[in-house]
């Protein structure tokens, strides 16, 4: 629970907001979802790579890892994911306009940060 479930809910989460900005750009949802999502996942993947590193810093022991967590855990996957995916997308050519680094920061923000918020609150 303290890793896989987050981690699939954080992997979802990266794939439906890349469904959706497609669909808001009247692109073809699931024939070029692929190419979206391979920089956000990879991007994700670091993330939660730095966070496990940065928990077995502080406490000594992964077991004391918290992947629900908002703090250190769901920023450093949040920034993980979004430098990640825009560097990915950036040398992959695939864009980073100004406007698009805002919309991805913000959505990305509610996703990865607002369900660990929420999980905190209801807890």
């Amino acid at each position: 629970m303290r890793i896989f479930l987050p981690l699939v809910i954080d992997a979802l989460l990266v794939v439906l907001f890349c469904a959706i900005g497609r669909q808001s750009h009247d692109e073809a949802v699931l024939a070029g979802l692929l190419r979206t999502v391979w920089p956000f996942a990879i991007g994700l993947a670091v993330g939660w790579l730095v966070a496990l590193l940065a928990a077995s810093r502080m406490y000594g022991e992964s077991a004391r890892f918290d992947g629900s967590a908002l703090w250190p855990t769901g920023v450093l996957v949040w920034l993980g994911t979004l430098g990640g995916g825009m560097l990915l997308r950036s040398i992959s050519g695939q864009g980073t306009a100004f406007s698009f680094m805002l919309v991805a920061s913000g959505v990305l923000a509610l996703f990865l940060l607002g369900w660990r918020a929420a999980w905190t609150a209801i807890n």
